[in-house]
C-alpha cells in the first residue's frame, strides 16, 4: 500500500474547517483516501480524521507538522496529531499470570491483523515466559515485593526498557499492578487496560464469583485508557453477554475471558489504526 499521512484534530466548531484542510491537501497534490468528522453540539467541538497518500504530496514530511501548526492550529485553536502509515507503532505488553488476553493479542499480531511491532513483553511473574518464547518475543520480569517497597525501582527499570525500545504505547493484558502516575504521564492516553465491567461493584478478587452470588443477568468487559484516577480513564470499547440461572461461576469466568479478549483486541486495533481521539474523559472512535 502507498504510504499515507493521518491527521487527527479537534477544535471549536467553525464554518469552513473541512474545506480549508481538504483544499490544503489537494492543492499540494495529496490524494485523500479517508475522511470522517463529528460535531459535538453540546460542547461546540469539531473532530476530524483525514488520511491522504504521500506519493505525489509536495510538502516534505519534516515540514508538514509546522505547516499545519502555522496555518491552522493557531487560527482555529486546534489540537492535532500527525502520523504516517509506514511508521509502525511499537507496542509493549504488560502481563501477570493470566494468559488469555496475551495469547489473543499475539495470535492476531502473528496473523497480520495488527500493523505494529511488539519488541517486548513485561511481567511481574515468570509464569508466561513460555508464551513469549513461542512467539519469539523478549520477556522481561521484575518481581514486585508484597509491601511494594521496590515498586519505584521496578518502574524505573521498566521505563528505561520502554525508552530503549522506542515504545509507542502499552497494553495491560490483565497486568495486576497499578501503574504509577509517572508512567501514565509519560504515555498519556497511550496505555490501554482491560477489566470486567462490574466496577465499581464487585471489586477485588473473584468478581465473577461475586456476580454469580448476586444472580446478575448480564456481564461485560471494558477497555479504556489509563489515567491517574484508577479505572476511570476514557472508555474505548465495551461489550456484554447475557447469562442465566444455569450458569456457574466457572462458566461466567469463561464467558468473561472471551469478552475481555474481544474488547481488548478491538481497542488495540483502533489505537493502531489511529482512529481514536480523546477529549475530556471521553473518546471519539472513527469508523
Amino acid at each position: 500500500m502507498k504510504p499515507t499521512a493521518i491527521l487527527l484534530l479537534h477544535c471549536p466548531d467553525k464554518q469552513g474547517i473541512i474545506s480549508e484542510v481538504t483544499r490544503f491537501i489537494t492543492d499540494n497534490k495529496g490524494n485523500i483516501v479517508y475522511l470522517d468528522q463529528y460535531v459535538d453540539k453540546q460542547d461546540g467541538m469539531f473532530f476530524m480524521r483525514i488520511e491522504w497518500e504521500l506519493e505525489e504530496f509536495l510538502i516534505p514530511r519534516d515540514k508538514l507538522y509546522d505547516y499545519i501548526s502555522t496555518l491552522y492550529a493557531q487560527r482555529y485553536q486546534m489540537k492535532f496529531s500527525l502520523y504516517y502509515s509506514d511508521k509502525r507503532p511499537r507496542m509493549a505488553i504488560f502481563v501477570s499470570k493470566m494468559s488469555h488476553c496475551l495469547y489473543d493479542l499475539l495470535a492476531r499480531w502473528k496473523a497480520g491483523e495488527y500493523n505494529c511491532e511488539i519488541p517486548c513483553i513485561v511481567s511481574n511473574h515468570e509464569d508466561l515466559r513460555y508464551v513469549a518464547e513461542q512467539f519469539g518475543i523478549p520477556y522481561y520480569v521484575w518481581s514486585i515485593n508484597k509491601d511494594h517497597s521496590n515498586k519505584q525501582e521496578v518502574e524505573q527499570a521498566e521505563m528505561e526498557l520502554l525508552k530503549k525500545e522506542d515504545i509507542s504505547f502499552i497494553v495491560l493484558a490483565r497486568y495486576m499492578q497499578i501503574i504509577s502516575d509517572e508512567m501514565i504521564a509519560a504515555y498519556p492516553h497511550h496505555i490501554i487496560n482491560i477489566h470486567h465491567s462490574f466496577l465499581p461493584a464487585f471489586v477485588g478478587a473473584k468478581p465473577y464469583h461475586q456476580a454469580w452470588e448476586r444472580g446478575v443477568k448480564i456481564i461485560g468487559a471494558t477497555s479504556h485508557y489509563v489515567t491517574a484516577e484508577l479505572d476511570a480513564g476514557p472508555i474505548i470499547e465495551q461489550d456484554v453477554t447475557r447469562i442465566s440461572h444455569k450458569d456457574t461461576p466457572e462458566s461466567l469466568v469463561l464467558k468473561g475471558k472471551d469478552l475481555e479478549k474481544i474488547v481488548l483486541s478491538h481497542a488495540v486495533l483502533k489505537h493502531i489504526q489511529r482512529k481514536i481521539l480523546t477529549y475530556k474523559n471521553k473518546t471519539v472512535i472513527f469508523s
